[in-house]
């Protein structure tokens, strides 16, 4: 291991809050959990725990694990973080169906006389439909995605940290809101989704394969923070940012067309089935 490795690894110190949350969020579904298994052993299965604390563990590895100080060194370890946050962690947390656990799991002091009330407001209510349309929803998470990596706010999140939790709490929420369209988690309704969803993914990917493509091929170091902080690894700002760009191109790519392509599977199968029956 080489000594600027080491020196990450030293530097880093357990961010004490962080951990604290994630682990007690993981608690709280954990209590539910086992409530809702009880009464629902067919819809919250083991998988869908190991999904859902699967989905923290990567969200702890990505900001709370020597990682973080990877990505304040190298472009392409950052790229690897956001894409963690974006398109990892939201799907697994989601695949757990946390609503439902998550407030069945906290205290029936906090949720009865507090969240229970506040859950019934109607502009509460009106606000969370909107935010899951899927054209908000998809606006949210690629406008965010975009302007995080315009070099001036993408620079200014790495020189503050306050701003860099800020653009990380973008990511993920904006990302739950996308994903969600997608999954369609319980207990919301499960309307049979038809061809736009491919749309909907297929275009997500289109932006980040316009960035990707960019970050690849501009021939120069397009965030001056690398050129202003060299990495003690001895990497060249160029061939960092061209690395990070490829691994946001294929990963980030993999992320969105290989749910299209199960989805695509699933609606030509009544098709499929239709032209057999009629057939035989």
């Amino acid at each position: 291991m080489s000594e600027a490795v080491q020196d990450i690894f030293r530097e880093w110190s357990l961010p004490l809050w962080l951990t604290l949350s994630i682990a007690i969020t993981g608690l709280i579904y954990l209590r539910g959990w086992l409530k809702l298994r009880s009464t629902r052993p067919a819809q919250f299965t083991g998988l869908r725990l190991a999904s859902f604390l699967s989905g923290l563990v990567v969200l702890w590895l990505a900001i709370g694990s020597p990682m973080d100080g990877f990505a304040d060194a190298l472009l392409s370890a950052h790229m690897v973080e956001h894409l963690l946050l974006m398109s990892a962690v939201p799907p697994l947390l989601l695949m757990g169906l946390p609503a439902v656990p998550l407030l069945r799991g906290l205290p029936a002091t906090l949720r009865r006389p507090i969240l229970g009330p506040l859950l019934r407001l109607s502009v509460l209510r009106r606000l969370c439909h909107w935010l899951v349309n899927p054209l908000v929803a998809w606006l949210a998470m690629n406008v965010a995605f975009l302007a995080w990596h315009v070099p001036g706010p993408y620079s200014f999140a790495l020189e503050h940290e306050g701003w860099h939790a800020v653009e990380h709490l973008c990511f993920l929420f904006t990302s739950l809101l996308f994903w969600w369209c997608v999954l369609r988690p319980w207990p919301a309704s499960r309307h049979t989704q038809g061809w736009g969803i491919l749309i909907y993914l297929v275009s997500a990917d289109v932006v980040n394969t316009l960035l990707s493509a960019f970050l690849s091929f501009c021939g120069g170091p397009v965030y001056g923070y690398y050129v202003d902080h060299p990495n003690a690894l001895h990497i060249s700002p160029l061939e960092d940012q061209v690395l990070g760009a490829a691994i946001m191109w294929v990963i980030g790519s993999i992320a969105f067309l290989v749910p299209a392509m199960l989805i695509t599977f699933r609606l030509l199968r009544p098709a499929r089935l239709g032209h057999r029956n009629a057939t035989n």
